[in-house]
């Protein structure tokens, strides 16, 4: 019986040691596992979760291992349980912020790879942000204080003819101040408009427009016979639109004029303006008489950024413009801008010559020349006149430039011309500089010129 007793009791003994203290000891040997600390180096989830796995099954085989060790000491269950409770706890603890550690770094970098695909709306977005600018360009329109600066950059170019000796300060005198306005006035008005250089047929019919005036009394005082002379000018100005006009691809200009006009400085200053504009030119060097003149347009070709045609010393210019144009063609410039020969209007020979030059262009593109420019030199005054008649005579001209408008006192050659002619002003030369060769407007010409019949702006003349 006492054999029976002892077995059981070592049953009861073991069973002890079995559930109480082996199993927490079992437990206290999954934080040993050096495993878990390795985890936060991995990125795959499913990687991480297989360690812990591994360790559950660790457990059984370091029970079998502690068992020889935990029978010799089987009265510290005690303290044993004591350990258990709170090192699991915070090695588990450890764990999850060991986990959470790995997610966060694995989150991030899902974050890093996939952070450039939200650049991509931004990339979609940046056609519609240049948007608004073309429609602020589109709707800004000159301000009063931007045609008030051209206006003034232009009064100041026609100075000399603004003097209190040019045309602009010899009416001023006449007209203003005069507490009435006599029939009388007309003959002196009639005096300083010949001598202005506007032409006899022109001053007749700005005096027509006055007396009739007088004589229904519409024109009582100074400021409305100052404001009917500036109503007249527009009026004769106004035969057509300034600057050019590109019509076709490439757009011919054929520069005709008098030696010494400026038309090849003329052709490398709107070449100049042009190139500004973001359009191509090409320069035809058909000036092969004069030696300087090839070599000038070059020079303005280089400063520019322009190609130039050019033909052997005396070659024909009709050849070499039909080149010229040919290779414009080639090329999709925006416009070819023929250089000339000077000759004198009375020549009938060089006339004829420059009539042939025209019908050339048109083999070598069909309604070319599309622009015929007559180039003048203001400071000819009455023979500016006469030239701009003997050329539209032989030629069908579709524009005037008048070069040197700064260096005369005599401003109404303009009205006499355009009256005459009744061809367009398209551009006004009033310095060296390119953008001293301004697009003709003659509400602003006129504003320059005459100014108004206020004090202030006479005494400035």
């Amino acid at each position: 019986m006492w054999i029976l007793g002892v077995i059981i009791a070592v049953v009861v003994v073991f069973a002890i040691y079995w559930f109480g203290i082996r199993k927490p000891e079992g437990e206290e040997a999954l934080p040993e596992a050096p495993e878990p600390k390795r985890l936060p180096d991995k990125a795959d989830d499913k990687a991480a979760k297989k360690p812990k796995a591994s360790e559950e099954k660790k457990p059984s085989q370091d029970k079998k291992k502690a068992e020889p060790k935990k029978e010799a000491e089987p009265k510290k269950p005690a303290k044993k349980e004591a350990e258990p409770k709170k090192e699991p706890e915070a090695k588990k603890a450890e764990d999850e912020l060991a986990e959470k550690s790995a997610e966060s770094k694995e989150g991030a970098v899902d974050e890093a790879s996939e952070a450039p695909a939200p650049e991509q709306p931004a990339d979609d977005e940046e056609p519609a942000e240049p948007e608004p600018a073309p429609l602020v360009a589109a709707s800004v329109e000159p301000t009063s204080a931007t045609r008030a600066r051209d206006v003034e950059g232009l009064r100041k170019g026609l100075g000399k003819s603004r003097a209190k000796e040019g045309f602009f300060g010899r009416l001023a005198k006449l007209i203003t101040g005069r507490k009435e306005i006599d029939p009388d006035i007309v003959d002196e008005m009639e005096e300083i408009l010949i001598t202005s250089d506007v032409g006899v047929k022109t001053t007749e019919a700005i005096l027509d427009r006055i007396r009739e005036g007088m004589k229904n009394k519409e024109l009582d005082d100074s400021d409305k016979v100052w404001a009917a002379l500036r109503e007249e000018a527009v009026r004769i100005l106004s035969v057509g639109d300034g600057g050019l006009t590109l019509r076709t691809k490439p757009t011919v200009v054929l520069m005709v004029g008098v030696n010494g006009s400026g038309k090849t400085t003329t052709i490398g200053k709107i070449a100049t303006q042009m190139k500004g504009d973001d359009r191509v030119a090409l320069l035809a060097a058909g000036d092969t008489f004069r030696a300087a003149a090839v070599q000038q347009l070059e020079v303005w070709g280089r400063r520019v950024g322009v190609d130039v045609v050019k033909g052997k010393d005396g070659a024909d210019p009709g050849a070499v413009i039909f080149d010229a144009i040919r290779q414009g063609a080639e090329a999709g410039a925006d416009v070819v801008l023929a250089d000339t020969a000077g000759r004198l209007h009375t020549k009938t020979n060089l006339m004829d010559e420059l009539v042939k030059v025209a019908r050339t262009m048109g083999k070598a593109m069909e309604g070319a020349p599309h622009e015929i420019l007559l180039v003048i030199d203001a400071t000819n005054g009455q023979n500016a006149l006469a030239q701009s008649r003997q050329f539209a005579e032989a030629l069908p001209l579709t524009g005037i430039v008048l070069t040197k408008m700064d260096g005369t006192a005599k401003g109404g050659v303009i009205l006499g011309i355009c009256d005459e002619l009744k061809v367009p002003v398209r551009y006004i030369g009033i310095g060296e500089k390119a953008d001293d060769l301004r697009p003709f407007d003659a509400e602003e010409f006129v504003e320059a010129l005459l100014g108004s019949s206020d004090s202030e702006d006479i005494e400035a003349a």
